[in-house]
Parts: C-alpha cells; structure tokens; sequence
C-alpha cells in the first residue's frame, strides 16, 4: 500500500518535522517549475531515477541546475557499469510515484529498500530543500536534517556524494587559463 500525499505529511510531523507545503499547477520537468520556484524559497530539486547493468536501482536528488555528468555517475555512487532512466512502470513499483513526481519522500513507500538513495552534497548544504510529497500538484519545504531524519526513519541511510560535473569542452580559440601557456 503507497502513502498518499496526506499520509506522508502526517508522517512528517509526526516526526517533529516542521514542513511546509504549497499547492500549485502541476510540473513535470524541472523547466517547466520556473513559477514554482520563483514562489517557494529554499533549493529546489531534480530527482533522477536510476538503474545499473546489474538491475541495482538509485534515486539521485540535486540542485535543480545542478549539471550532472551521466557518463561518469556510475563511479561516483558505485553502481554496476553506466546508468539508464528507470521506467515508468519500474518507478510506479518501487517508490509508488509517477514521472514527473519523483522525490526522495517516495523512499517512504521502497519497503523492500531496494532503492539506493544519493544525496548531491551542494544540495544537502543548503538551508532549505523542496520537493514534490509524492505528486506534483504540490512542494514541501523542510531542513536538509529533517529530509536526512526522514529518510533515516524509513530505513534507508542516503549517501551523500559529490555528483560528477560534465567536464568542460574547450571550443576553437578558445584561450586557454595562463597556467598552460
């Protein structure tokens, strides 16, 4: 059985978590969430999830502009070779979400822990973090301790990585720094 948007938040507070939740227009990609974002302070997030050549499955939550290199994350969380976008039906069975509401709340309804949850370290750094509570109608604001408290007290202990940046492609005249001159 899948928490609802409304059990969740009981949830939290349950947990002494103070959080804070706005309704609005549904998004379903991190260009289409300008509005949203612009309203809700704090970091906002995109969720990524995952699977390894092995079947191992990750959710990978950053700052939304953070640039992520998807070739190279595979040896940065130790996953089995490169990484493929999990599919709907995958998502749907494991976290009990739908696209385009992918958050780390849904680690919630992984109760087999079948899903290794990566933490971008600039995103836990912040003072506020948002994500979607299970649909994308709706954002909850909490600490980066109370998400790292919550997702704890659902058995799963995140890690939390330095997510790789794409390396950077050097373009025809192009000056190169003084150091390499």
């Amino acid at each position: 059985m899948q928490l609802t948007p409304s059990e969740l938040l009981d949830r939290l507070r349950h947990l002494g978590i103070a959080a804070e939740t706005h309704e609005h227009e549904a998004v379903f990609r991190v260009a289409e969430s300008r509005s949203v974002k612009q309203a809700i302070p704090g970091a906002h997030s995109k969720n990524l999830f995952l699977k390894d050549r092995k079947g191992r499955l990750f959710l990978v939550v950053a700052e939304h502009e953070t640039e992520i290199d998807l070739k190279r994350l595979h040896e940065t969380i130790g996953a089995s070779g490169r990484l493929s976008f999990g599919s709907a039906d995958l998502l749907r069975d494991t976290l009990g979400v739908e696209p385009g509401s992918v958050t780390p709340f849904a680690a919630a309804n992984d109760r087999e822990n079948r899903v290794t949850v990566i933490l971008d370290e600039a995103l836990v750094r912040a003072e506020r973090v948002n994500f979607h509570p299970l649909v994308n109608t709706m954002t909850t604001g909490l600490t980066p301790a109370e998400l790292l408290a919550f997702l704890r007290a659902c058995g799963h202990e995140p890690r939390i990585c330095r997510l790789p940046a794409p390396a950077k492609v050097c373009t025809a005249g192009a000056a190169l720094p003084s150091s390499h001159a």
